[in-house]
C-alpha cells in the first residue's frame, strides 16, 4: 500500500498534537478524577487501535477528524463532568433551563461522529453501497453503540454506587437513558444526511491516491 501524501501526514500530526495538548489539560486536576478516568478511557483504546491498524486500514481524513472531534468533546467532558460545563452551565443560567445540556451534546456526537466510521468500514469491508440500507444499518450500528454505552454506565454505578452519579449525569431526569439513546439516533441520521456525499468524495479521493480496501 502506498505511502500518505504529506499533506495527508501534516493534517494526521496536527490532529494527533491538538488530541495531545487537549489530553493533557483534561488531565490536570479535573473536577472528578473517577469521571475523568471512565470518559477519557474510551479515547486512549480509540488512539491505540487506530495507531496499530493505520497501515492495514488507513481511514478518510474526514473520519480521522471526526474521530478527533469526539474525542475532544469526551476531553472536556472528563475535565468538567458532563452536569458542570463552565459554558453549558452559563446557556442554562441564561435561558433558564433545567439542566445542563452539555450531556446531550456528547451523546448527539455519539451517534454523529460513529456513524461516519461505521459507514467507511461497511462501504470498504463489505458488499453494501451508499444507499437505502447502508444508511438504515449505520444507524442500527450508532444505536446498538449507544444501547451499550447506557450499559456500561449502569454497571459503573452498579460497582461504584455513588461514585458514578457525575459519570451518570443524569441530573434528576428519570428519562435521561431514553434521551441518550434518541439524541445518538437524531446524530446518526444528521451525519449521514449532511457529510454522507462529502464522505463519499473523501472515499474517492482515497482511492485515487492508491490506498486500496483490505
Amino acid at each position: 500500500m502506498p505511502n500518505p501524501t504529506k499533506t495527508d501526514n501534516s493534517f494526521l500530526w496536527l490532529l494527533a498534537l491538538t488530541l495531545a495538548g487537549a489530553f493533557v489539560w483534561s488531565a490536570v486536576d479535573p473536577h472528578d478524577r473517577l469521571t475523568w478516568v471512565l470518559e477519557v478511557v474510551p479515547v486512549v483504546i480509540g488512539v491505540v487501535i487506530l495507531v496499530a491498524t493505520y497501515r492495514a486500514f488507513r481511514f478518510t481524513n474526514l473520519a480521522y477528524a471526526m474521530i478527533g472531534l469526539h474525542a475532544l468533546i469526551l476531553l472536556v467532558g472528563g475535565h468538567y463532568t458532563y452536569s458542570e460545563v463552565p459554558l453549558f452551565n452559563w446557556v442554562r443560567d441564561t435561558l433558564e433551563l433545567s439542566r445542563n445540556h452539555y450531556d446531550r451534546v456528547g451523546h448527539l456526537a455519539q451517534g454523529f461522529f460513529p456513524a461516519i466510521i461505521a459507514r467507511e468500514i461497511l462501504i470498504r469491508r463489505s458488499p453494501l453501497e451508499p444507499g437505502k440500507w447502508l444508511f438504515v444499518i449505520v444507524t442500527c450500528i450508532a444505536l446498538a453503540i449507544s444501547a451499550f454505552y447506557e450499559m456500561i454506565e449502569w454497571w459503573v454505578a452498579v460497582i461504584s454506587g455513588t461514585a458514578a452519579t457525575a459519570f451518570l449525569a443524569t441530573q434528576g431526569d428519570v428519562w435521561d437513558t431514553q434521551w441518550d439513546m434518541f439524541m445518538a439516533l437524531c446524530g446518526a441520521v444528521l451525519a449521514q444526511l449532511l457529510l454522507g456525499r462529502a464522505h463519499d468524495r473523501a472515499l474517492a479521493r482515497l482511492r485515487g491516491a492508491g490506498v486500496r480496501a483490505p
